[in-house]
């Protein structure tokens, strides 16, 4: 269990004694049944970017150091379908997934049961806010080395009137001391089991939140409040869903570091590697880097090998002689594109067509052509995005159009072959110091740009990663300088330059 012991500067309550859990347990409460949303199964079971939402919260879980143990409490007559996503994502923090209550109350009973007598630290989380963030989860598990109870909150944007049963205005609060509550909700498994073992006494009682009943049965609990999030949304109505996938889609994941540099070599060594656009900037540093820990490297280029990525005999004839020299495919990237700047209204049709083919028909080409070899080795495709398809940008519209398909494309596909066990995804780096790049915009400040290495970099990363349907942010480091682009390199076959 890694937690950390450092409190910030609030005042914390005295304790008789200090805080030894024995772990640290997330339930994952999802026992909704999704009517709000009008759907014939549960809300949590609904598919947002690719993936069931309960599937996106227990991730977040399995991913923290924090957490030691997941339990889930699902919908009745579901319990079976939770499972099914659990042993599938091969998670495996999750030791029990059981049926909830038919009441909040009934349902964290069911789970203080399920997580047994040993003093431990228990986190109750709505499994329809699947984007809680690590920070969030790691600052509740820190603060239980301190408090007893944590809730999680953001300030109120609206102001909050309460009303009487004619609907008139009662009272408004002052906004400055009001808060809007999201999960997870924190507890040193004690007090949670004293607060509910009181409620049991009171005929009246009914929770729908697990800190006000420490807080009305164990008034002297000082119950911290750690910042939420914006995105942590709940997935209760119908717009939600739709919001929940735009975040989703625009939320970048960091590509995990190898610290080891002898992982590498025992990830890519004896893999081969297919890189369309591999003849300059990202594609051909990539290239190198993957040599060098031992990959069998194919680049094709248009201006190299005369491989056009928007011709699905090129694209073919590529991987089969790839396929035929090594009898594997593990990884296929795709950094070919071209970037054309001006207005739409005065493009002629040849640019048009040729910027549509390459930067988005070539990819989806390269994908179908490479399915049947990445299936044999559980490989991973690898896409290029930009910054600009999080909005279109004037003077380049077809580029940021194609550089959003594409982010659309790798989620899909994600989806798809997940069933075959096909990784995909999806690169958007920051405005890169790339031959497209220079031809598109002409020289620039040097510490304005990222290096191509350093892109190259975090591909490799992804490679040799488990990640699949992610969009990966890359971003300059502080005080990076990148090498320039040599004058007068091709610009055709360049790696995307992320133009935004």
């Amino acid at each position: 269990m890694t937690q950390d012991h450092t409190t910030g500067p609030d005042a914390a309550p005295e304790n008789p004694a200090p805080w030894r859990p024995s772990r640290t347990v997330a339930v994952v409460l999802a026992g909704g049944t999704g009517t709000r949303l009008g759907l014939g199964i549960p809300k949590q079971l609904l598919k947002i970017a690719g993936k069931p939402i309960i599937e996106h919260t227990l991730a977040v879980f399995e991913a923290a150091p924090e957490i030691d143990e997941i339990i889930v409490l699902m919908a009745v007559g579901h319990v079976a379908d939770a499972q099914q996503i659990v042993d599938k994502a091969g998670f495996r923090k999750v030791t029990k997934v059981v049926e909830g209550g038919d009441t909040r109350n009934a349902t964290t009973r069911i789970a203080l049961d399920a997580v047994g007598e040993a003093d431990c630290n228990i986190l109750f989380h709505d499994a329809v806010r699947p984007l809680v963030s690590s920070r969030i989860v790691r600052e509740c598990v820190n603060a239980l080395w301190t408090y007893a109870a944590v809730d999680v909150a953001i300030p109120s944007a609206d102001t909050i009137i309460q009303v009487d049963e004619n609907d008139c205005i009662t009272d408004i609060p002052v906004r400055s001391s009001l808060r809007r509550g999201q999960t997870p909700q924190a507890f040193r498994s004690g007090t949670i089991r004293e607060a509910y073992r009181l409620a049991e006494g009171d005929p009246h009682f009914a929770a729908t939140d697990d800190c006000g009943v420490v807080l009305r049965y164990l008034p002297g609990t000082p119950i911290k409040v750690i910042d939420g999030s914006d995105e942590n949304i709940k997935v209760t109505h119908p717009v939600d869903v739709h919001l929940a996938d735009k975040l989703f889609q625009l939320a970048a994941a960091q590509a995990p570091r190898v610290t080891d540099e002898r992982s590498y070599t025992e990830e890519l060594t004896g893999r081969t590697l297919v890189i369309f656009g591999g003849s300059y900037g990202i594609g051909h540093d990539l290239a190198e880097l993957a040599r060098r820990y031992g990959a069998q490297v194919f680049p094709f280029s248009r201006s190299s090998t005369g491989t056009h990525v928007e011709r699905a005999e090129d694209v073919e004839a590529a991987l089969r002689t790839a396929f035929e020299a090594t009898g594997r495919i593990d990884h296929v990237v795709v950094t070919a594109g071209i970037l054309e700047k001006g207005p739409l209204s005065e493009m002629d049709q040849e640019t048009m067509d040729r910027v549509l083919q390459v930067n988005f028909v070539g990819p989806v080409i390269a994908a179908r052509q490479s399915l049947p070899y990445l299936q044999q080795t559980k490989g991973q495709l690898l896409l290029y995005t930009s910054s600009s398809y999080t909005r279109g940008r004037a003077d380049y519209a077809l580029y940021s159009s194609t550089k959003a398909a594409l982010v659309n494309l790798t989620q899909a596909l994600s989806d798809e072959w997940a069933e075959f066990g096909v990784r995909v995804n999806c690169i958007n780096p920051e405005r890169t110091a790339t031959p497209m790049r220079t031809k598109a915009f002409g020289e620039e400040p040097e510490h304005t740009l990222l290096a191509a290495e350093t892109v190259a970099q975090s591909s490799l990363d992804v490679l040799v990663s488990e990640l699949t349907g992610q969009v990966i942010d890359v971003r300059r480091a502080p005080g990076e300088v990148p090498a320039q682009p040599v004058p007068g390199q091709a610009t055709r076959d360049a790696s995307p330059a992320n133009a935004g």
